[in-house]
């Protein structure tokens, strides 16, 4: 089968808005090409070793969200659609950039495997290690590898939403821990929780793609007697408090997200929200204090920050 791919260049700033777009409009994957996240990646001169000099080229500078759509629900009233809807995020406050669409046919073994050569092993923190299933890796003393294949889920844990929140994670995941992620994708940060000692992780999405790949990454980093995933809206599958919940998802749906995490997260428990554009970050802040929650830091890295928080 054949698939569409619709390219919209935009900004850093709107980047986890577009995606959000073509994923409600119905995209089977969401790939986002951004140079700046690229760049603060490979901020380390030893680290671009890695990454063939005319890859770093080919990026450009443009920031460009693809969305993946089968051809037999592709039309043109579907690029009217992500066009208007695009356009109207400057009525948000955000800035759209260019705002250019295009579309063209994509052959799914060519979309399944191109991107891949872009995605190289790296320290997504101190400790932890992101690394592709079909890459090469020479661990390090300390070294915790988290082996990802990210499929349609697209989640290379390579955005600054995701460093943040395995920065974070590293500091506040406790041995035995009970933790649910939230929006969990490819299941990168659900994975990292385990490895870094968490007993019991409950992932969850409401896409089904990004949930059978994070099954599949589960099993293969081996933490399948830890770590379940499930299909669902937030935390509606949760039965238990956890002791720390990390949601990687946007201002919006955290603010909404807040009240629902003090009925599944214990007394004293930590709550990492990231996804955080800066020009929201006082609004997530003050509806934290506002449910019981104290701030303990925020982190920031380039136009986006992450709020480490515990309950009262």
């Amino acid at each position: 089968m054949n698939y569409i791919e619709i390219s919209v260049i935009t900004t850093t700033e709107a980047t986890e808005a577009v995606s959000y777009i073509l994923e409600d409009e119905g995209a089977s994957g969401v790939a986002i090409e951004d140079p700046n996240d690229f760049i603060l990646m490979n901020k380390n001169k030893t680290d671009w070793d890695y990454v063939e000099s005319e890859l770093i080229e080919a990026m450009g500078t443009d920031v460009r969200v693809k969305g993946y759509f089968p051809e037999t629900t592709y039309s043109d009233d579907l690029i009217k659609s992500v066009q208007s809807r695009v356009d109207l995020l400057t009525d948000f406050g955000l800035d759209k950039g260019k705002a250019e669409i295009s579309s063209k046919t994509i052959k799914e073994e060519d979309w399944s495997n191109a991107w891949k050569r872009y995605f190289k092993p790296f320290k997504a923190g101190e400790k932890v290690v992101i690394k592709p299933t079909w890459e090469n890796y020479d661990i390090q003393e300390d070294d915790i590898i988290v082996e990802i294949d990210p499929g349609m889920a697209f989640g290379t844990g390579n955005h600054e939403t995701t460093l943040m929140c395995i920065k974070l994670l590293e500091r506040y995941v406790k041995k035995g821990d009970k933790v649910y992620d939230v929006g969990c994708g490819s299941g990168i940060l659900g994975i990292a929780a385990a490895k870094l000692g968490a007993d019991n992780v409950l992932c969850v999405d409401l896409d089904g793609v990004a949930c059978k790949v994070a099954s599949e990454n589960v099993e293969v980093n081996k933490e399948i007697d830890k770590i379940e995933v499930r299909n669902c809206n937030l935390l509606d599958a949760a039965s238990a408090k956890a002791d720390l919940i990390v949601a990687n998802i946007i201002a919006d749906v955290i603010i909404s997200f807040t009240t629902q995490t003090l009925e599944f997260l214990r007394h004293d428990g930590i709550f990492i929200s990231s996804g955080i554009i800066l020009d929201r970050r006082d609004e997530v802040v003050n509806e934290l204090k506002k449910h019981q929650f104290n701030i303990l830091e925020i982190v920031q890295m380039g136009e986006w920050c992450a709020i480490a928080a515990k309950r009262d």
